[in-house]
């Protein structure tokens, strides 16, 4: 698959940039690709995808304690992903 992948391949800006109206859609030309889900998931793993996605989290509505708890537990985790990528990097 890596000999056939596109240069967007993970590219958050470039297979899910951001809108005019401040939102996130994938690109229409993604639709009919084969590696559209792998492609989307290595764009949400990456520093950028990573940061969208604890921004998605701060704009979910916590419900109760648990959900307070949860959204708490996944920011850890996506904290933990930031760091071991920027360690990765250096």
């Amino acid at each position: 698959m890596a000999g056939s992948q596109k240069d967007c391949f993970g590219v958050l800006d470039k297979v899910f940039p951001m809108e005019k109206e401040g939102l996130r859609e994938i690109v229409p030309g993604c639709f009919d690709c084969p590696h559209k889900k792998a492609c989307l998931q290595a764009a949400l793993d990456t520093k950028e995808g990573l940061a969208f996605r604890g921004e998605v989290l701060d704009r979910t509505p916590a419900g109760g304690l648990a959900g307070r708890l949860k959204r708490w537990s996944d920011k850890k985790q996506l904290s933990r992903l930031m760091h071991q990528k920027e360690t990765k990097r250096k």
